[in-house]
């Protein structure tokens, strides 16, 4: 029942919304309507479609609730004659039109998803209402009090309530500002699990598959969006090098020292054909950010070992970004794949700018790069510093351990 009701309370959350207009009602109409499954399926059994049954009994109740409000002719005549024929409790039909579900599921991702939300409060909702996860679930993935996640997510159902956010589809303009959102919060989850910014963990499996399922999801919602499909395959291709990131005792294990057989080849071919599917639909204005990404990480997955990848291409690609989406932290990732394919000097010289830029202040990368660009051109004793700064600045104990033995290492050759 459990199983169950993870996999399809999206859907029934989203089919509710429409109903009752409110995200945080539909919620707590999809869990009566799992009270009341486990109230009568172990008596009368399990339905053929429990699914079904489920989304069935959550709309029997949210038509009763909008029965009982004072605006209740408005609100019938928004839902249609279909609802005022509903099946009763006793008999449950199939779903009439898998793409009302699909609209809808479409609509409570962009809700969840909306800016007037904070970062963290997009994330949480999403992985509440579109993950399955509980309150929990979702505070020991981010390492934060339950009751922190659980006024982030009561906060978040209020503020949608309380500044009317449509649960509805953007269109034009507004659709691709409130699109990259969405595959903001997607991409934020993944990473969180991809690379843990706190804790003894260096992977998050768990996280890295919730936001897996999302983007294939939104992916068949909205297949002419080249974006989301450069988000999935993106992610596929990421995802593909998890168990070969972390050595016996959970250490993190470097791009270049990674058994590239351990590389997950099923993932490598979604993400191949996503990343495909992306061009095909891309249009005039040229590749956007999540394509450029996925195509970096396609010139990876294409070389069988480390010496063969392409890094011209990659810091082309790079370029390419960096044009699209200026940003300091591309820029460093510019400078790490300009070092493999032309030296560490030039990229050096442009690391060497990136140290004034507020944004990279507390970042950890910016040491951990420069301080292996110094190593490479023998200034060890730099390298050294560098290295042990950038472990001061991570919270994640696994990568501190690495920082400060490529410290040691400095040391050691210094020496």
């Amino acid at each position: 029942m459990e199983t169950v009701f993870r996999i399809e309370s999206p859907r029934i959350i989203a089919g509710v919304a429409r109903i009752v207009r409110d995200v945080g009602i539909a919620e707590e109409l999809a869990q009566d309507a799992l009270v009341a499954a486990l109230e009568q399926w172990p008596r009368d059994g399990v339905p053929d479609n429990p699914g079904a049954w489920l989304t069935a009994t959550a709309k029997h109740r949210a038509i009763d609730l909008v029965r009982r409000r004072e605006r209740y002719a408005r609100k019938l005549a928004e839902m249609g004659r279909d609802l005022e024929t509903s099946a009763p409790h006793g008999h449950v039909d199939e779903p009439s039109d898998p793409d009302d579900i699909d609209d809808d599921l479409l609509r409570l991702v962009f809700t969840a998803c909306h800016p007037v939300l904070s970062a963290e409060a997009r994330i949480a909702l999403t992985l509440r209402l579109l993950g399955g996860l509980t309150t929990p679930e979702i505070a020991r993935a981010y390492l934060v009090p339950e009751a922190t996640i659980a006024q982030r997510i009561v906060r978040a159902k209020r503020t949608l309530a309380t500044k009317g956010v449509a649960f509805e589809v953007p269109y034009g303009p507004e659709r691709e500002a409130r699109l990259g959102s969405v595959l903001e919060v997607i991409y934020l989850i993944f990473n969180e699990g991809y690379a843990a910014t706190a804790g003894d963990d260096w992977l998050r499996p768990a996280l890295c598959e919730d936001a897996l399922r999302l983007a294939r999801v939104l992916a068949e919602l909205m297949p002419k969006e080249p974006e989301v499909h450069g988000l999935a395959a993106l992610l596929e291709l990421q995802a593909s090098r998890s168990a070969a990131r972390t050595g016996p005792s959970g250490e993190p294990v470097l791009l270049k020292d990674q058994n590239r057989s351990r590389w997950n080849r099923m993932l490598i071919r979604r993400g191949f054909a996503a990343l495909a599917r992306a061009e095909s639909v891309t249009t005039g204005g040229g590749p956007g950010p999540y394509v450029l990404q996925a195509a970096i990480a396609a010139c990876h997955a294409h070389a069988y070992t480390y010496e063969e990848t392409d890094w011209s291409r990659i810091a082309t690609l790079y370029g390419l970004l960096a044009a699209r989406t200026p940003s300091p932290v591309v820029e460093l990732n510019r400078a790490v794949a300009v070092s493999m394919a032309e030296g560490p000097e030039p990229a050096l010289t442009i690391v060497d700018a990136l140290t004034t830029e507020p944004a990279l202040r507390d970042y950890h990368l910016l040491p951990s790069v420069r301080g292996d660009l110094l190593a490479r051109v023998g200034r060890t004793a730099e390298a050294r510093a560098e290295f042990e700064r950038a472990a001061a600045l991570t919270r994640n104990e696994r990568e501190r351990g690495l920082l400060l033995a490529r410290a040691a290492e400095c040391s050691e050759l210094g020496g």
